[in-house]
Protein backbone atom coordinates (compact mmCIF):
# COMPACT_ATOMS: atom_id res chain seq x y z
CA UNK A 1 0.00 0.00 0.00
CA UNK A 2 1.54 3.55 -0.66
CA UNK A 3 1.81 5.61 1.80
CA UNK A 4 -0.69 8.69 1.94
CA UNK A 5 0.90 12.10 2.48
CA UNK A 6 -1.98 14.97 3.41
CA UNK A 7 -0.85 18.74 3.50
CA UNK A 8 -2.16 22.03 5.24
CA UNK A 9 -2.83 24.87 2.29
CA UNK A 10 -1.75 26.88 4.73
CA UNK A 11 1.13 26.09 6.01
CA UNK A 12 2.64 26.41 2.26
CA UNK A 13 4.12 29.71 3.99
CA UNK A 14 7.26 27.39 5.45
CA UNK A 15 7.95 25.72 1.98
CA UNK A 16 5.80 22.31 2.12
CA UNK A 17 4.36 23.25 -1.01
CA UNK A 18 7.80 23.05 -2.92
CA UNK A 19 8.04 19.74 -0.01
CA UNK A 20 4.88 18.43 -2.28
CA UNK A 21 6.01 18.78 -5.68
CA UNK A 22 9.30 16.82 -4.87
CA UNK A 23 7.37 14.10 -2.93
CA UNK A 24 5.09 13.62 -5.92
CA UNK A 25 7.85 13.53 -8.48
CA UNK A 26 10.43 11.49 -6.62
CA UNK A 27 8.53 9.00 -4.61
CA UNK A 28 5.86 6.28 -4.24
CA UNK A 29 3.21 7.74 -2.29
CA UNK A 30 0.14 9.48 -3.05
CA UNK A 31 -0.04 13.11 -1.99
CA UNK A 32 -2.82 15.05 -0.80
CA UNK A 33 -3.27 19.07 0.31
CA UNK A 34 -6.31 20.21 1.49
CA UNK A 35 -7.42 23.80 2.92
CA UNK A 36 -7.72 22.46 5.92
CA UNK A 37 -6.42 19.58 8.19
CA UNK A 38 -7.99 20.31 11.40
CA UNK A 39 -4.81 21.11 13.34
CA UNK A 40 -6.35 23.77 14.99
CA UNK A 41 -3.62 26.83 14.31
CA UNK A 42 -1.19 24.28 13.67
CA UNK A 43 -0.33 25.49 9.98
CA UNK A 44 1.10 28.53 11.67
CA UNK A 45 3.21 27.59 14.11
CA UNK A 46 5.59 24.84 12.38
CA UNK A 47 5.48 23.14 9.24
CA UNK A 48 3.44 20.22 9.22
CA UNK A 49 1.99 17.08 7.46
CA UNK A 50 -0.11 13.65 8.30
CA UNK A 51 1.51 10.40 7.25
CA UNK A 52 -0.92 7.92 6.63
CA UNK A 53 -3.17 9.63 9.29
CA UNK A 54 -0.35 10.26 11.63
CA UNK A 55 0.58 13.97 12.52
CA UNK A 56 4.35 14.72 11.76
CA UNK A 57 6.25 18.35 12.47
CA UNK A 58 9.62 19.67 12.04
CA UNK A 59 11.26 22.67 12.24
CA UNK A 60 11.83 23.26 8.40
CA UNK A 61 10.60 22.35 5.38
CA UNK A 62 13.68 20.85 4.73
CA UNK A 63 13.24 19.24 7.93
CA UNK A 64 9.99 17.76 7.63
CA UNK A 65 10.99 16.35 4.39
CA UNK A 66 13.33 13.94 6.01
CA UNK A 67 10.91 13.13 8.62
CA UNK A 68 8.69 12.04 5.92
CA UNK A 69 11.12 10.08 4.27
CA UNK A 70 11.87 8.27 7.51
CA UNK A 71 8.22 7.65 7.91
CA UNK A 72 7.99 6.39 4.62
CA UNK A 73 10.38 3.97 5.34
CA UNK A 74 9.50 2.58 8.70
CA UNK A 75 6.03 2.02 6.64
CA UNK A 76 7.66 0.00 3.98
Amino acid sequence: MRPIIEFCANNAHFGTDEMMKKLKEQHECDVYEYGCLTGCGMCYLTPYAMVNGETVEAETADDLYEVILNKIKELS
